[in-house]
């Protein structure tokens, strides 16, 4: 199992030299690979384009670009063009957003996600190997049929033969399709302990294409504490994090991450914890995400602790533990990556 580190927004504290500081730490310290997101602040693209021409050795992935952000076309020459500023190391995270973010943000319908997510990540494959633009889907439709546009080729080449892509699910149905078309899948709210249950889908949809299970590499993100009082950690970014996901992000009727700690058997406190958020009870939002499930789905404890939980995360299958650490200070989160580092050595 490998170690990533994902820097998510940006300008949330940090500056630029101090989340430059952070990555070029994790590269010294052997991490795997670094990921930058986006919502509506800072886009993905810049702060990667910015950190690969700022490092040598580590991977930079987007986790994720927003495909009702842009095109499937511009996504391939964001993805070329990243690929070569970091001479091969680029890993293409895709994910849908949510339907606030992508029909209030971006003015995207958000309808058909899995028909559209296959088609979108069709066309981005066909245009990194340089074919002629010419796709005609149920969502996308290139080129248009009734207009002067023609059919174009990426005028760049990556550097990488295949660029692998890596989609943000955690919903069945878009677990599934990932094992169908996909080289990695990104989960949030992912609980080694219920590995079958979050997994399941995604073996399916390999079986379904006939692809061995080591075709896709298997990515969750969690918050990260190493340190004497753990619990000071979770009752701060942790149950922050985790009553906003499962509280807040999206409405009553749809929230992917409310749905997947109830499948994980907490719907009573999931109900609990969405009620109080939506009606602006933030606070007592955070007080009733149980204990018990922040020790599932985050890496917090004594060095010995994490070490035992890493193994714990290996052994459910994952293959790159994507760690944000529990403090927004530079030397904080340089400090919890030499931490990790020391408890992944004694694996």
């Amino acid at each position: 199992m490998k170690l990533g580190i994902q820097i998510g927004y940006w300008g949330l504290g940090l500056s630029g030299q101090d989340q430059l500081d952070i990555v070029q730490e994790a590269e010294r310290l052997g991490y795997d690979s670094v990921f930058a997101a986006e919502a509506y602040g800072s886009d993905t693209v810049s702060i990667l384009g910015w950190l690969a021409g700022q490092t040598s050795t580590i991977k930079i992935g987007s986790a994720i670009m927003q495909m009702p952000a842009r095109s499937p076309a511009m996504t391939a020459m964001a993805a070329a063009t990243l690929d070569n500023l970091s001479d091969g190391r680029f890993i293409l995270g895709l994910g849908t957003s949510g339907p606030q973010v992508a029909e209030g943000w971006h003015g995207q319908r958000f309808g058909k996600q899995l028909l559209r997510t296959r088609e979108y990540v069709e066309v981005v494959r066909q245009a990194l190997r340089r074919e002629r633009l010419e796709y005609h889907g149920k969502t996308i439709d290139l080129p248009l049929p009734d207009g002067p546009g023609k059919a174009l080729k990426l005028t760049i080449a990556p550097v990488q033969d295949e660029i692998p892509v890596y989609i943000a699910a955690i919903g069945p149905n878009n677990t599934k399709l990932v094992g169908e078309i996909a080289d990695g899948l990104l989960p949030m709210m992912f609980s080694p302990e219920h590995f079958e249950t979050a997994l399941q889908p995604l073996w399916e949809g390999l079986d379904a294409a006939g692809r061995d299970r080591s075709a896709v590499k298997v990515c969750p993100s969690t918050t990260l504490h190493i340190g004497p009082d753990p619990d000071q950690a979770a009752e701060g970014m942790m149950r922050g994090m985790s009553a906003l996901y499962v509280g807040g992000m999206g409405s009553r009727e749809k929230n992917f991450y409310n749905a997947a700690v109830s499948r994980y058997g907490y719907e009573e406190a999931a109900k609990e914890v969405q009620d109080l958020y939506l009606e602006g009870k933030k606070l007592e939002a955070m007080q009733a995400v149980p204990m018990e499930l922040l020790k599932e789905l985050n890496l917090f404890g004594t060095r010995e602790e994490v070490t035992e939980r890493l193994r714990v995360f290996a052994s459910a299958g994952v293959d790159t533990v994507v760690v944000t650490p529990a403090t927004v200070t530079r030397d904080g989160r340089i400090a919890q990556l030499r931490e990790l580092a020391s408890a992944m050595e004694a694996i």
